[in-house]
């Protein structure tokens, strides 16, 4: 049910089946495979009972909404949880919610107590299971493979899930024409067990923190940091945010062209979708000979271009046979798109912060895709079918030119991970891991000739400290001394001045040494550290400032 696809071409292409050799990864991934096979055949079938108990077209485009609400309302907490917590056993709880969800959905429709509204419910909560799962699962691939496997990795992951795009909704239109929608939706909830077993007999090592476990609040502040102050998440989570608000027309008014433009049941509706994997999963295989000769940026104007192709088609024709190869322009599009923006946010992400860049990210494009559900089945509702589909046309056309503001931008190496090596400064005090907050001042004499270089290293040394936890980073001159400067940052605890150590690179690391080069003394620069107390409450004297040389 991932979205995140595609890889790095330089990274991926030499190892591209690699990661399979790896037992645990390979067993997930199997399994994962079925359960998104039984996946995209309830989803078919939901869909279709929608239609059936409903003549509202905005319900039946709701059903896409509820499956991809959930990902915007708990993705960020979800990722805060992988990111602080077993993964695995965050991904066991996600899937057991998917299974008892999906059970309680099959007895319903066998008693036959189902409306709109209740098929809306179910489906948010088996998507609220894989909105748990999904960045846990993500984020422990880096985790289970080696480091040069994890873009290979990535690109797995959505060619399995794209492969089986291609029988899945066909298998569902099978499954519902030959034998109802209860055998479709008992089926289903049989596939979600696999997964749910393997996970439980699946054990895979994680390299431990010597530091406490950050609060929830804390480790959602850190991650929404981090991705607001990296341009190139940016880049790709609005991309990819207005990319799902434009193309899910496609897929969400897909019941609805079915039923009243072609013609067709639930078979036909299957064979679409078909359609639509076939073309995703040959996009998926030949991604990395388009990565060779055109950039991501031209890659995902022409998935826009290709998407917007495919809904212009679907408005305008009545024939299933023009539908299906649309369909095909579209998935080859989907699947593209999604390539480039979910692996720049893989790339992009040291292992530290990882499931938070990636919750925020499923957060913000599956809301995309459940406003831009909302929005088409409006349309469709009030006006018509053909103004819905012809409006997310222009609208893809529209996300193709916003490249000027949000371009894509090419990364040829992943993301290096902390050094996690750092030993404490020695302190006078008796501090607490909650002790706090922490006052970090470095003092550097800096010569006029190298003002113009001190200042830019400094202003990369501001990026990278404020991205991993300083805060209020400030740089003073003083005025009486004008060589004197001091760099000034906090951390709200002593034990988040710790971690923000415990994260910076060796890329980091290297940049500091270019910064106390510059530095105008034989000694190097003086560090202070200092903890703030405020005047209202008693001061305890334990707690006064400290000084400490460089560590």
């Amino acid at each position: 049910m991932s979205r995140v696809a595609g890889s790095n071409e330089d990274l991926a292409a030499p190892t591209t089946f690699g990661p399979l050799l790896q037992p645990t990864f390979r067993s997930i991934w199997l399994a994962t495979q079925v359960s998104s096979l039984g996946w995209l055949m309830q989803t078919v079938a939901i869909s279709w009972l929608m239609a059936t108990i409903s003549t509202s077209d905005l319900m039946v485009a709701l059903v896409q909404a509820s499956s991809n609400l959930p990902a915007f309302v708990l993705s960020v907490f979800a990722g805060a949880l992988a990111d602080n917590f077993s993964r695995r056993r965050v991904m066991f709880a996600g899937r057991c919610l998917m299974v008892i969800a999906s059970a309680m959905l099959t007895a319903s429709v066998a008693l036959g107590f189902v409306s709109p509204w209740m098929i809306l419910g179910f489906s948010f909560l088996i998507a609220s299971g894989g909105a748990l799962n999904d960045p846990a699962w993500q984020a422990s691939v880096g985790d289970i493979v080696d480091r040069r496997d994890v873009p290979a990795a990535v690109t797995l992951l959505s060619v399995g899930f794209n492969t089986v795009r291609t029988v899945g909704p066909a298998l569902g239109g099978i499954v519902v024409a030959s034998f109802g929608l209860m055998a479709a939706f008992a089926v289903t909830t049989l596939t979600y067990f696999v997964p749910l077993a393997t996970i439980w007999r699946c054990k895979w090592k994680v390299r431990s923190s010597p530091l406490p476990r950050e609060s929830m609040r804390t480790a959602i502040y850190d991650g929404l940091r981090f991705t607001a102050m990296s341009s190139e998440i940016k880049a790709a989570i609005a991309r990819g945010t207005l990319f799902g608000l434009a193309s899910i027309a496609i897929l969400a008014l897909l019941p609805v062209v079915v039923r009243d433009q072609l013609g067709g049941g639930p078979l036909a509706y299957g064979a679409l979708m078909a359609g639509f994997g076939t073309g995703a999963v040959f996009a998926g295989l030949s991604n990395s000979l388009f990565r060779r000769s055109l950039s991501q940026e031209r890659l995902m104007r022409l998935s826009c271009v290709a998407c917007a192709a495919c809904s212009l088609s679907l408005a305008l024709t009545t024939s299933i046979g023009v539908a299906a190869i649309a369909l095909a322009l579209g998935g080859a599009g989907w699947v593209t798109a999604w390539s480039g923006v979910g692996v720049s946010v893989q790339l992009a992400s040291p292992r530290w912060v990882v499931g938070r860049t990636i919750s925020i990210y499923y957060a913000l494009i599956d809301g995309g895709i459940a406003l831009g559900s909302w929005v088409w089945g409006t349309v469709a509702e009030n006006h018509s079918l053909t103004w819905a589909l012809e409006g997310s046309a222009g609208a893809l056309l529209i996300v193709a030119a916003a490249g000027v503001l949000f371009p894509l931008r090419e990364r040829r190496d992943s993301e290096p991970d902390p050094l996690e090596e750092f030993d404490a400064p020695a302190v006078s005090l008796n501090l607490k891991p909650r002790s706090g907050p922490i006052v970090v001042k470095i003092e550097y004499l800096i010569a006029e000739r190298n003002l113009e270089a001190f200042l830019d290293l400094m202003r990369q040394r501001r990026h990278v400290h404020s991205r991993v936890g300083a805060r209020n980073w400030t740089l003073q001159r003083n005025l009486q001394k004008p060589m004197h400067w001091t760099e000034t940052f906090r951390t709200p605890t002593w034990t988040d001045y710790l971690r923000l150590n415990h994260r910076l690179t060796e890329v980091d690391k290297e940049l500091d040494e270019r910064v106390f080069q510059l530095h105008a003394a034989e000694t190097p620069p003086q560090m202070t550290l200092s903890i703030e107390r405020p005047t209202s409450s008693a001061r305890k004297p334990e707690h006064s400032a400290f000084r400490h040389p460089r560590h």
